[in-house]
């Protein structure tokens, strides 16, 4: 089995037997798909709200905010992993808890949860521009 196919054996891209961690190649992949959930929310979410009778603005706005609540929450998590990280793990190392956590999984998180909200404010201005020339 070749290095390419092992990376494909695991869903996050890492060789199972290894313990590698995922190529650029798959952090920029699941970046995109978490980009495109996000879209695909908002651009759904847009016309609900607007078919359960609320104006195009109203659903562009609130829609647009949740995903700018995301991608603020995402920043704040990211940065307190780099701030605190290091001590969150030696912390746990001190006291033996068996936690996998770990700050380059944190921040790994972060950036995932907020290409979810980037996607989401994209998507929502797309939603509204095609709602509102539908209207």
């Amino acid at each position: 089995m070749t290095a390419d196919h092992r990376h494909h054996d695991s869903p996050d891209g890492a060789s199972p037997e290894s313990g590698d961690a995922p190529t650029l190649r798959e952090r920029l992949r699941r970046l995109g798909r978490a980009l495109a959930l996000g879209a695909a929310l908002a651009g759904l979410a847009v016309p609900a709200l607007v078919l359960t009778g609320e104006s195009v603005a109203f659903a562009s706005e609130k829609i647009f905010a949740v995903g700018a609540l995301v991608f603020g929450f995402s920043i704040l998590g990211w940065s307190g992993s780099v701030f605190a990280g290091e001590g969150i793990e030696n912390f746990q190392r001190h006291l033996g808890g068996r936690s996998d956590w770990s700050e380059a999984d944190s921040r790994q998180a972060m950036a995932l949860l907020g290409s979810v909200g980037l996607g989401g404010m994209v998507g929502a201005m797309v939603a509204t521009w095609v709602v509102g020339s539908l209207a």
